[in-house]
């Protein structure tokens, strides 16, 4: 009923007649000025006038659903919506979600993480009201094998979001953290549940630092705030993300991964670079030269071997 109550307000700029809201809505006035009131509690800014009427004049900044999906238009991502104002990590919960069944594009949001975590079982900071920490839930009718570029496509359309909403030019270093400056903003963390030769589904997490102050950053770290120099709406970044992932997921289902590795190739921080490769057994360094189509970083090694890594720590080095 609330959400109706916004969408109403949203309508008309001017005073909304309680008798027309409480006509339409199939409520009494009191019932109707209840949900007013628990709007108002939860920090919209509502006036009421007598003989005008309700009228909106501001929203929280907070990553409510009815925010959320406000003039989103996507077909299937977000749908769905899970909110919390707090959570121990939107992995685990959105994890939980597709063992239970739960449909394609669900959305897992909190305002903070106890436990946020990001690659190799490492803590991701998800101070509250600062950042988005969310997870899709995805069932692309995939190889296992190719489940790593959805790692790459959603890295890649953080940062085609954060230029169009921020005009911020991010890159991405392999495989999954987003950077400006060379300073870390945000991350990507893709978990997969499959069989041998099929996806049962994928959960794809981010971490992004939005309004952090410098003083709520660890070391060599930085937020759009920082680097915008102003605050950030995080709702309207967030539907820039899941309107430009879904694009890009659409169209990585329907014709493959090439357009996602040109993209990737444009925004990497990687390729070029000298790096140091730790992986399982193998501890060497050498020179990032491309990605293939399956979103391996190939190395050329100093004696001109090439190695193909899957996973594993890039660290960025010195040139010899």
């Amino acid at each position: 009923m609330q959400e109706k109550i916004l969408d109403s307000l949203r309508r008309k700029h001017d005073y909304v007649s309680g008798d027309m809201l409480s006509h339409r809505l199939g409520i009494s006035r009191q019932a109707l000025w209840k949900h007013i009131q628990a709007l108002k509690d939860s920090g919209y800014e509502i006036v009421a006038v007598p003989h005008l009427g309700y009228q909106l004049l501001s929203v929280p900044d907070r990553l409510f659903p009815s925010e959320i999906s406000c003039h989103l238009n996507t077909k299937a991502i977000a749908k769905k919506i899970h909110y919390f104002d707090s959570l121990s990590s939107t992995m685990d919960y959105a994890w939980q979600l597709g063992m239970k069944g739960e449909p394609e594009g669900s959305l897992v949001i909190a305002e903070s993480q106890t436990k946020g975590r990001g690659r190799l079982g490492r803590s991701w900071l998800s101070p509250k009201y600062k950042g988005l920490y969310f997870s899709l839930l995805l069932r692309p009718e995939i190889l296992p094998s190719q489940a790593p570029l959805l790692t790459l496509l959603a890295a890649v359309s953080v940062c085609e979001a954060v230029f169009e909403k921020a005009g911020l030019e991010a890159q991405i270093k392999w495989p999954n953290d987003i950077l400006f400056e060379r300073k870390k903003i945000g991350g990507i963390l893709t978990e997969l549940n499959a069989e041998m030769d099929a996806v049962r589904f994928v959960v794809i997490g981010a971490g992004i630092n939005v309004n952090s102050d410098k003083k709520g950053l660890v070391p060599h770290a930085s937020s759009l705030k920082e680097k915008k120099k102003e605050h950030l709406n995080r709702v309207e970044l967030l539907q820039e993300i899941l309107r430009v992932f879904e694009k890009n997921y659409f169209r990585f289902v329907k014709e493959g991964s090439d357009f996602i590795t040109d993209k990737w190739r444009h925004y990497s921080f990687t390729l070029g670079k000298r790096v140091r490769i730790a992986c399982r057994k193998k501890h060497f360094e050498g020179e990032a030269v491309d990605i293939d189509s399956d979103g391996g970083l190939l190395v050329r090694r100093d004696s001109g071997i090439i190695d193909k890594i899957m996973a594993g720590d890039v660290e960025h080095c010195a040139n010899p």
